[in-house]
């Protein structure tokens, strides 16, 4: 969080209130790891040590339990929600440390390999208390039949509950604001809901306490998990106003699409029959949760491995699940993707030229360059939304290929913070970028248009106007259709191409027929970008003070500075001359942007790298250009749009 962000929270926040959690990123991780048999330190940036909660973990790769460890119980103690089993405490090879910025896993070599087993795939999900999302409470029952009542920190009432004995076993009980109060479900089971039941677990809640029944009879020790549900209260986001977490129910016919609109793009969903039996699936966009397609589920009520699943997808505001089994009923719990604004360039932007290119952060797309040309793996791009092995090409017109994933990989061997290509070495660069406000957006969307619908428009997650934006057909051979700020106006609705080299024009009819806004963009008619029942993807790109900039330039014929307000010049520079034909040009301080000559590749070709021109040269600012005849990127009087990032 920044230094400027505190102090404005700080002076809103004066007396005894508390500063405000800001994003999603402070509260909520989904972190993947792969265990190393020894002690590991997982960096997710969620201070568990000075504000407490909740890490979940679970082996993707094998039958073991999901483990639960909590600041309330303290670590080494944990509970298996797959189980009606008793708290275990095993110091200190699990869980062995909760720190400010993640958490610490133990020696496996002593015990069971439940969280750090060697070359064993984990997932990690981490809730921090914070008013509006999470808190843990526990607390000690008589068995007398007494109503105990919890006081809790949550701000508001509660959208879910999870309750676990720690001295008894039993079951695990789940209250939720979309079954009655006092019905229950079990997280350790398949079962449908019990109740209502007024001498069951749960009585009632509010925005400051739980009232819980008698459990089973049984005297002894309980923690409570709390989760919000926020409608329209969210304190979260850049501007401390935003929904973050919402406890809902959907229904609908046996097969059928359910529709669910939360008003913000999820990032982890967990979903539960009510009325039939069923698994609690547990879903998340790093392990996979596409747009369509097949993702990975795991089952809170089993120990199984994860396995694939296409019943769950997300959309812009929201998801929609197709062919759950049974006609009732179900539940969800779902949390935002970030909402956080970077403060540097390297947060969410990487190039890498190694055989498995790592970025230090996970990447939400991907461009790869090949040196050495050719059309097996040069400008392709591929992006989470369309799950891992789903590559299109920049430079052709070709529909989506779904290669194979092993190849194309966005959670390799468990390393979030890698990109699985199987290429991987100097030959290739892998440019990564993360989705994030002001930065950098995807959109999946399917088209609607028949011939008479006029337009469609979308809603999308970048908090700004889009300044650039690349739109290309999944499901037919079309172009891909470029909208820059600088080349678009309401009385020509001019766009380029991304795999051609014409000038900015609207000969064949409007493609963008209206201006961006920061919350939607509108397509036309026309099948290129919106044929009904055919999918489409759709990058949205912004200018982001001292980490990218979208902007055009008039040649001057020699040599000029290109000034993008960075303090350490560009790493990456894209350049496409619009009032006359001209090739997008692509340098990358991995490749080189130097004094002298610097390597150069087109998105709109198959050519081999260029090692013999100085088209480009650095500058603190930005970046220079130079007019060279190989390129012509600063031709006296021609008219440029560039892409740079800091």
């Amino acid at each position: 969080m920044s230094t400027a962000r505190l102090m404005q929270m700080g002076a809103a926040g004066e007396g005894n209130h508390p500063i405000p959690v800001t994003d999603v990123e402070d509260v909520f991780s989904t972190y993947l790891y792969e265990g190393n048999g020894s002690t590991q330190t997982i960096t997710n940036g969620i201070d568990l040590d000075g504000e407490g909660g909740l890490v979940w973990i679970k082996s993707r790769t094998s039958a073991s339990s999901h483990v639960l460890f909590d600041t309330e119980r303290g670590t080494n103690r944990y509970l298996r929600s797959n189980t009606t089993a008793l708290e275990v405490n095993n110091p200190p090879y699990e869980l062995s440390a909760f720190n400010s910025d993640g958490f610490t896993v133990g020696d496996a070599s002593g015990a069971a390999a439940t969280v750090n087993g060697s070359s064993t795939d984990y997932a990690s999900w981490t809730f921090r208390k914070a008013p509006k999302f999470f808190d843990v409470v526990t607390f000690s029952q008589t068995g007398s039949n007494a109503h105990t009542t919890v006081s809790h920190n949550l701000g508001s009432t509660p959208g879910m509950i999870i309750v676990k004995s720690l001295t008894n076993i039993g079951n695990w009980y789940v209250s939720h604001r979309s079954i009655d109060p006092t019905a229950y479900l079990l997280l350790s089971s398949t079962d449908a809901s019990s109740g209502p039941d007024p001498y069951g677990p749960f009585v009632s809640s509010s925005s400051t306490s739980v009232t819980f029944g008698q459990q089973s009879g049984a005297a002894g020790d309980y923690v409570a998990y709390l989760f919000a549900h926020n409608d329209g209260d969210g304190e979260f986001g850049p501007t401390g106003d935003a929904d973050i977490i919402k406890c809902g129910s959907c229904s609908g016919e046996t097969g059928s699409n359910r529709d669910i609109s939360l008003g913000f793009e999820p990032q982890f969903v967990i979903t539960k029959a009510v009325d039939a039996t069923g698994d609690w699936r547990i879903t998340d966009t790093m392990r996979g949760l596409p747009a369509d397609g097949t993702g990975v589920s795991l089952a809170a009520n089993t120990a199984s491995s994860e396995s694939s699943d296409d019943t769950l997808h997300i959309k812009s505001n929201g998801f929609y699940v197709n062919g759950l089994p049974g006609s009732g009923d179900y539940i969800y719990m779902a949390i935002r993707r970030g909402t956080k604004v970077p403060e540097s360039a390297t947060e969410v932007f990487g190039s890498s030229q190694d055989s498995i290119p790592t970025f230090g952060f996970p990447p939400d797309a991907t461009l790869i360059l090949d040196t050495a040309g050719g059309t097996t793996y040069h400008d392709k791009v591929t992006d989470r939304l369309r799950g891992s092995g789903n590559t299109l090409i920049t430079n052709s017109t070709a529909a989506e290929v779904d290669e194979a994933q092993q190849y194309y990989d966005f959670n390799y061997d468990g390393n979030q913070n890698t990109f699985g290509f199987g290429w991987g070495g100097p030959q290739f660069t892998v440019h990564g970028w993360k989705r994030a406000p002001k930065f950098f957006d995807a959109l999946a969307y399917t088209g609607n248009s028949n011939g008479s619908t006029p337009t469609q428009t979308l809603t999308h997650n970048l908090g700004v106007k889009p300044e650039m934006m690349w739109v290309k057909s999944r499901g037919s051979s079309q172009n891909w259709y470029v909208f820059h700020k600088d080349v678009w106006d309401a009385t020509n609705n001019y766009y380029l191409r991304l795999n051609g080299t014409s000038q900015a024009n609207a000969s064949d009819g409007s493609i963008f027929p209206s201006d961006v806004t920061d919350t939607q963009f509108t397509v036309s008619e026309r099948w290129e970008v919106n044929q009904s029942g055919v999918g489409y993807i759709s990058y949205l790109f912004a200018s982001l003070d001292g980490i990218s900039k979208v902007g055009s330039y008039t040649g001057n014929g020699t040599s000029q500075t290109i000034d993008c307000g960075f303090s350490s010049g560009a790493r990456f520079i894209l350049v496409k001359r619009t009032d006359s034909t001209g090739d997008w040009y692509v340098w990358d301080t991995e490749r080189g942007i130097v004094t002298g000559n610097d390597p150069f590749l087109e998105l709109n070709t198959t050519d081999a790298e260029v090692t013999s021109d100085d088209s480009v040269d650095p500058d603190v600012t930005g970046f220079i250009v130079n007019q060279t005849a190989t390129t012509n990127i600063n031709v006296s009087s021609a008219e440029y749009i560039f892409y740079a990032i800091a």
